[in-house]
């Protein structure tokens, strides 16, 4: 996670705009907004959250490199199991 008080922020600040585009949806939703400007307003979400989850890879990565390569290996199989799962 976070290793730095910079990137903690910048984390952090990241899912405050996610939470903001997940209540600007559910606004649209209740007010039956046409269904383009739904799936526009989904996929700007799910995009968001793509790039929170790229951030965080990124930075889990850069820390478990700098590991010895057998603690590496067995760290980056974690990392391909949990992208994996993201991905299904």
């Amino acid at each position: 996670m976070p290793h730095s008080p910079a990137e903690k922020k910048r984390l952090l600040a990241r899912v405050g705009r996610i939470r903001g585009q997940a209540e600007a949806l559910q606004r649209a939703l209740e007010l039956g907004a046409e269904c383009a400007a739904v799936l526009q307003q989904i996929a700007a979400l799910r995009g968001a959250v793509n790039g929170l989850m790229a951030q965080v890879l990124e930075s889990h990565l850069r820390e478990e490199l700098g590991q010895s390569a057998r603690q590496r290996q067995t760290r980056v199989d974690d990392v391909v199991a949990l992208v994996r799962s993201y991905l299904k």
